[in-house]
């Protein structure tokens, strides 16, 4: 029996998290177009460098240019937005970010230490111009500016403008499902597949080539989860790629990013002892998260096409929306 969708069916049913995009679309000359953008993923309204969160990673596929996993890996801990953009443009809405936040804390670097940044890509130079750069710092910064909750805007927006899912057009996508009292939600950057490789559709194939492609895909939830029971659901998300077709391919960057809201991590404190409440890994609400962040990959990687509309591109390049009926 599957399970029950959030308000919005998005990763912001999960109370406190907001999304926000910057998109790039510009037909520079017959042989250039910029077609890209900037999505940020708040993970809480509050100062998230003060104010940590759980998180896990797992790398499915390391074809990727990502910033701030290795750190993530070794504490566990979220304390900063989540972005993501264009492979050329990692270094940019980096920067970006850290103006954001050092504008936003004034201890970061002078009174304390210094921030992880996280930003994640996908390659989106099949429609956009990607040696241009067009993504700059202050489109980053204007990215986490616009983030709000409700309703998530989908498909070939922010940094899912360019992108390309199983031979139509893909980009940002995102589901939600419930758990007893929890919310589990996903948002995802697809630009990956082939179109015979869709389970869910019979796509006749096509003579685009495209790069491998990649995927980010991002969990929230406000189940009370600590940093290794995160990263075990980021691994779940491996099988909501799966079920939509993926072959996980050799040049494919493929990475999934799980945090949790229910609890806290002070940046500094008084005492030397943290006390959290979690779920144990044997009780049943465990199987159901699973379930949850399995269902909602799969739902929010179909989002991202059914939402997308037909992009043109570099060199006349044209990528059509997917023929998906409701």
């Amino acid at each position: 029996m599957k399970l029950p969708k959030g308000t919005y069916n998005a990763i912001t049913d999960v109370h406190g998290v907001n999304v926000g995009h910057v998109t790039l679309y510009e037909q520079i000359d017959e042989a250039n177009t910029i077609c890209t953008g900037v999505t940020a993923i708040l993970p809480h309204g509050g100062n998230i460098f003060q104010e940590k969160l759980p998180a896990g990673c797992h790398v499915i596929n390391g074809f990727g240019k990502t910033t701030g996993l290795i750190q993530m890996e070794e504490l566990g801990l979220l304390e900063s937005p989540i972005m993501l953009t264009n492979t050329f443009s990692v270094g940019a809405v980096l920067q970006g970010t850290l103006d954001y936040m050092l504008e936003a804390d004034k201890t970061i670097g002078d009174t304390t230490s210094t921030i992880n940044i996280v930003v994640g890509e996908c390659n989106d130079s099949y429609l956009n111009s990607i040696r241009l750069q067009a993504v700059q710092r202050e489109h980053a910064f204007e990215a986490i500016k616009r983030a709000a909750s409700g309703p998530v805007e989908q498909g070939a927006v922010g940094a899912g403008k360019g992108m390309v899912c199983f031979g139509y057009k893909g980009g940002i996508g995102s589901s939600s499902r419930i758990v007893d009292q929890y919310t589990v939600g996903c948002l995802v950057l697809s630009n990956f597949g082939n179109r015979e490789d869709a389970r869910f559709a019979d796509w006749e194939t096509n003579d685009i080539e495209t790069p491998d492609g990649s995927i980010m895909i991002i969990v929230a939830m406000d189940a009370p989860l600590y940093d290794r029971q995160l990263k075990r659901l980021a691994k779940r998300a491996t099988a909501g790629l799966g079920r939509t077709g993926s072959t996980i391919a050799n040049g494919s960057g493929d990475i999934a990013i799980a945090f949790s809201t229910a609890n806290r991590h002070a940046h500094t404190a008084k005492t030397p002892l943290t006390s959290y409440s979690f779920i144990r890994d044997d009780h049943p609400i465990m199987n159901k998260l699973f379930q949850a962040v399995i269902e909602a990959t799969e739902e929010a990687i179909k989002n991202s096409l059914h939402y997308a509309e037909t992009t043109y591109g570099r060199k006349g390049r044209v990528i059509s929306k997917a023929p998906i009926i409701d």
